[in-house]
């Protein structure tokens, strides 16, 4: 754990973005009931943090998952990843399901994420667990005919750029496993490193069948 300014932060990871976005989850924490997301607030209207934030290169996840037999009355808990050496391999950033309506099914009530960045905050006594995460899109209203998984592709602005958001962590339910869709591949030369896996390809399954509780979560 270290600690640093929101400016100094947003340079060290190289993302000018991360002091808007957090100006902009702050004000969605502080008026959850505002018909007006913060999305459609101007950025000065929008609180500042003046503190320093906290950084983190894991957080646990624990959730009920009654299907898996390994599990103790139901429970699991994970670990998921964000750091910038993972074993003295390179960088390893995870993949999350989030809860968007547990009132939907499967994967239309869940959106996925990429983890960017683990990091907290206080503003009025008040601590703000939070994560930096890049956004990937569900694509089509169904999963794949013959795999029977979903398929998803990381999702860009008009310029071409990640779209990234913070959020907070209690919108994580746990881990999610992407395989790549072969033969969708951009890289132009055939070395690939392991933290490369999900920029290098367009398309990716969500593998529901990596364990019990994912096969009852991307159905």
């Amino acid at each position: 754990m270290c600690t640093r300014t929101v400016d100094r932060l947003a340079a060290e990871i190289a993302e000018p973005r991360l002091p808007a976005l957090i100006r902009r989850f702050l004000y969605d924490q502080l008026y959850p009931d505002n018909i007006f997301d913060s999305g459609h607030i101007p950025l000065n209207e929008c609180p500042v943090i003046m503190g320093k934030v906290r950084v983190f290169n894991s957080a646990m996840a624990t959730f009920h998952a009654p299907s898996d037999p390994s599990g103790i009355k139901g429970m699991r808990r994970e670990f998921i990843r964000c750091t910038d050496d993972w074993r003295k391999m390179g960088p390893r950033r995870d993949v999350t399901f989030l809860n968007r309506d547990p009132e939907l099914p499967g994967l239309r009530g869940i959106d996925v994420v990429q983890i960017r960045l683990f990091f907290s905050f206080s503003r009025e006594d008040t601590t703000y667990p939070c994560a930096l995460v890049h956004w990937f899109r569900i694509l089509g209203d169904e999963p794949d005919g013959v795999t029977g998984m979903w398929v998803v592709q990381q999702e860009v602005d008009a310029e071409g750029k990640a779209v990234a958001s913070v959020i907070h962590l209690d919108c994580i339910i746990r881990a999610c496993h992407l395989v790549p869709v072969f033969g969708k591949r951009l890289l132009q030369s055939q070395a690939m490193q392991p933290h490369d896996t999900l920029t290098a390809f367009k398309y990716y399954y969500v593998n529901k069948y990596a364990d019990h509780h994912a096969n009852q979560l991307a159905f």
